[in-house]
């Protein structure tokens, strides 16, 4: 076999290695979650301060909710709102 042949297959070789292993870890990409929470409030926040409260992916590590506020956003893990 010529040197140029071997060229080629070991480059048809690397591409398509390359390929197999890009496309085995491209579902796990879609399955990342946007946001997660590492650390959590521990104070009760009055409901009046509550913009929107929106749940965690399933596919993050703890449960728990973003509160948003005027002040910023925070993660709960239960929803922990008083009513004043």
């Amino acid at each position: 076999m010529s040197a140029e042949k071997m060229r080629w297959m070991g480059l048809t070789l690397g591409l398509v290695l390359l390929i197999a292993v890009s496309s085995d870890a491209a579902p796990l990409a879609i399955q990342q979650p946007e946001e997660c929470c590492f650390t959590f409030v521990s104070f009760t926040i009055p409901k009046h301060a509550v913009e929107e409260i929106k749940r965690l992916s399933i596919h993050c590590p703890k449960p728990g909710y973003i509160v948003t506020t005027p002040k910023g956003r925070m993660c709960q893990k239960t929803l922990d709102i008083s009513k004043d």
